[in-house]
């Protein structure tokens, strides 16, 4: 799996010229989609199969601050998957120092709002999740 990389835009820091806390759960949700993507899950593609990924839930560990221009690699695996939810590991690094650890939490429901059961639904796609 390739990491995703994020250069650290000057829009992306505050004040003191660090990068604020709020734009780790986009860089997040960038390398997710990402690694959607690379797994042959493109989420435009789930979308239009009628399917959604909510956050559920979010947790970051900031470690070390980054700053305008810092190219922050991000690397996205799988901490578990039920067939309704999954849960998902990010390491965010500068150069080999971490920066950021943290995970989202996602359930998978249809375009009315409902769970779905991926592994009776979608099996290909509960496939390329579980053997993660």
């Amino acid at each position: 799996m390739n990491l995703y990389h994020h250069k650290v835009q000057y829009y992306e820091t505050d004040k003191m010229g660090i990068t604020h806390h709020s734009n780790y759960v986009r860089w997040m949700e960038e390398a997710r989609i990402d690694f959607l993507g690379q797994i042959g899950w493109p989420y435009d593609k789930l979308e239009e199969m009628g399917v959604i990924s909510p956050v559920t839930g979010i947790d970051c560990k900031y470690k070390v601050s980054t700053t305008f221009a810092d190219l922050i690699t991000i690397e996205v695996k799988v901490e578990s998957f039920n067939g309704v939810r999954l849960k998902l590991n990010y390491e965010m690094k500068k150069e080999d120092t971490v920066v950021c650890e943290s995970s989202s939490e996602h359930c998978f429901l249809n375009k009315e709002g409902n769970i779905i059961k991926l592994k009776k639904e979608f099996p290909d796609l509960y496939e390329a999740l579980a053997g993660l």
